[in-house]
């Protein structure tokens, strides 16, 4: 990330931690206040328009929450696959780690 991103960012974030409107025009104000000089203008509008009418609190603290769910129907059969495959791919992991054991072998030996 560039430092022109950065600043953008931590703006925004100032901006919204104070419950205004994140604008170019703020976070150039901001940037100018905190003497970050490397900041192109075309950054603050990007930043503006990616911002613009979300609640930047309510992205970070559903970051870790994926996107929607998909339709039941969608899924049908599909969904058997993966689950299909995690589990075969978990029994391979916990064969592998019984065969270490079975060596004398451990991650802290």
């Amino acid at each position: 990330m560039s430092t022109a991103e950065l600043a953008c960012s931590y703006a925004a974030l100032v901006l919204a931690d104070e419950g205004l409107e994140v604008t170019a025009d703020k976070i150039q104000t901001l940037l100018g206040a905190a003497k970050v000089q490397e900041v192109e203008p075309i950054w603050t509008s990007i930043f503006a328009k990616a911002l613009e009418g979300k609640d930047i609190k309510e992205l970070l603290t559903n970051v870790g929450s994926g996107g929607p769910a998909a339709p039941a129907a969608a899924a049908g059969g599909a969904a058997e696959a993966p689950a299909e495959a995690a589990a075969d791919e978990k029994k391979k992991e916990e064969e592998k780690e019984e065969s270490d054991e079975d060596m004398g072998f451990g991650l802290f030996d």
